[in-house]
């Protein structure tokens, strides 16, 4: 059963952290979190897949301006994994976006739309939120 979740006027700002806990399906295709001001102008789409058409199973990160998306950043080292209980922290830090994975592991992706406040939060897809924390 997939799940969403939005907030609207949010105040996240550089330094800010949002912490996302929660489980990753067992049949899980995919799920994202994006950050932004709102659903077409996206400064981050964090989209884990696992059953992707070209990679199987990889991190996506993107973008998307005026409702069109820039360039795909793909991470081929994915360590979440379905039917796993999961923490992970996103960080904006000025001009770049810092995601941190259970493993350790830290992505980052540039703040390509120069964003000092983040407004719109949207945790969607398949996974079972279960915590969720702005500090």
């Amino acid at each position: 059963m997939s799940m969403e979740l939005e907030l609207k006027n949010v105040n996240l700002r550089p330094g800010d952290k949002l912490k996302v806990k929660g489980e990753i399906l067992h049949d899980a295709e995919r799920f994202q979190i994006d950050l932004g001001l709102s659903s077409d102008d996206l400064a981050l789409h964090f989209n884990p897949r696992f059953h992707d058409d070209a990679d199987g199973v990889v991190l996506v990160c993107n973008s998307k301006t005026a409702g069109c998306w820039g360039d795909e950043k793909r991470e081929i080292h994915n360590p979440l994994q379905r039917g796993s209980d999961v923490k992970i922290v996103l960080k904006l830090s000025g001009d770049v976006f810092e995601v941190e994975l259970p493993d350790g592991q830290e992505i980052q992706f540039p703040n390509r739309a120069d964003t000092d406040v983040v407004t719109y939060i949207r945790v969607a897809g398949d996974f079972k939120l279960t915590s969720f924390k702005i500090f």
